[in-house]
């Protein structure tokens, strides 16, 4: 048994399923069938953003049925605590040149757009062909940056999520599902959070 922060069973910590494995993997399979028929016949890189996106990413690629490659990033945008800073930092930069290739960043949420304005930015600079983006998750009311996003799976309101790759202080990534945290896991560890 996997122990949550309060060393409860993770599921112990969820207030509530918010979107099921099953409902997930479905949404999965719905983008990565478009996707492939966007993208049939090019050359396609999807980029990863680290640590979050990787669980969408594994189950993304597995439902797209055209060749693709992909790599990885590490942006981060959150200090210890769980409220964005507004503060973005590369950890991790990419192994292969994107000049020339299609590009689609595989994001797990998309919420203040703080740091994906960052990202975009930062690979529209090195003269890719196209670059568009997909995010499981849309939490547009927490929007700063107004981002076009290409491929989303579901628009989600102003909680605190967790599951699916979600997480909060590294716990809770390995739930099969996306929930909501209970507000006693974190708010006695970060009274500011206005969830």
């Amino acid at each position: 048994m996997v122990e949550s922060l309060q060393g409860n069973n993770l599921s112990d910590d969820i207030e509530r399923v918010f979107f099921t494995k099953q409902e997930i993997q479905e949404k999965v399979d719905f983008l990565g069938k478009k996707i492939s028929c966007d993208y049939k016949g090019k050359d396609l890189l999807l980029i990863n953003i680290l640590k979050g996106g990787v669980v969408f990413l594994s189950n993304l690629i597995m439902s797209i049925d055209i060749g693709i490659s992909i790599d990885f990033m590490a942006i981060s945008s959150y200090g210890p605590s769980s409220e964005t800073t507004g503060a973005v930092k590369l950890i991790k930069d990419l192994e292969e040149s994107i000049e020339g290739r299609n590009i689609l960043v595989v994001e797990d949420i998309i919420d203040t757009g703080l740091t994906l304005n960052y990202l975009t930015n930062n690979l529209k600079a090195r003269q890719p062909a196209s670059l568009k983006i997909c995010t499981l998750l849309d939490k547009s009311v927490r929007r700063i940056v107004d981002m076009p996003i290409d491929y989303k799976g579901f628009d989600v309101p102003d909680v605190f999520l967790v599951g699916y790759g979600l997480d909060y202080k590294q716990k809770y990534r390995n739930l099969p599902y996306i929930g909501i945290l209970k507000k006693e896991v974190y708010l006695d560890k970060d009274p500011m959070l206005n969830y």
